[in-house]
């Protein structure tokens, strides 16, 4: 009796994971698009997901800091350090709702003008290397495919509070 091959990439997996090869493969390679991005990101002087708060800002305007924390669906304290991070950089100004006096807005610094460049051009070299050897079509479907895991996941942690 021939023994049936074995497909090479779960003989890789750990054995706990041999079940979900995808989603290990999803986990490796998130966890390596964000040590790339804080490498692509480190000549601008930000750390990863600063960057994110800095695109909201500079595409939404000033925001309240719960709004911010919404958009980028972090943890309020980890905002708030990212904050104090980008206050002391000069790239972020807070200042009084003058709405709600107890509200607090953030806005993109006009000083933030360079950085805009600088994490536009992190994230286009980021794109090219995260995507090299793949043509167009292969990099369209690849987009497609990851927004339908995205729209999966999405509604799979829409009841968590951690996601709200």
């Amino acid at each position: 009796m021939k023994a049936e091959p074995v497909d090479p990439v779960c003989t890789e997996l750990p054995s706990a994971a041999r079940g979900g090869p995808v989603s290990h493969a999803v986990s490796r390679v998130a966890r390596l698009h964000r040590i790339a991005a804080g490498k692509a990101l480190r000549c601008a002087g930000l750390y990863p997901g600063q960057e994110f708060l800095m695109m909201y800002l500079w595409d939404a305007g000033a925001a309240r800091q719960s709004e911010l924390i919404k958009a980028v669906d972090l943890d309020p304290s980890t905002v708030t350090k990212m904050l104090q991070r980008l206050e002391q950089a000069g790239h972020v100004r807070r200042r009084p709702d003058p709405d709600d006096r107890r509200a607090v807005l953030v806005e993109a610094s006009s000083d933030s003008c360079a950085l805009h460049s600088d994490v536009e051009r992190a994230w286009t070299k980021l794109e090219e290397r995260t995507l090299a050897g793949l043509d167009a079509a292969e990099r369209t479907e690849l987009a497609r495919l990851l927004a339908k895991v995205e729209e999966n996941l999405s509604r799979e942690t829409e009841s968590c509070p951690e996601s709200r």
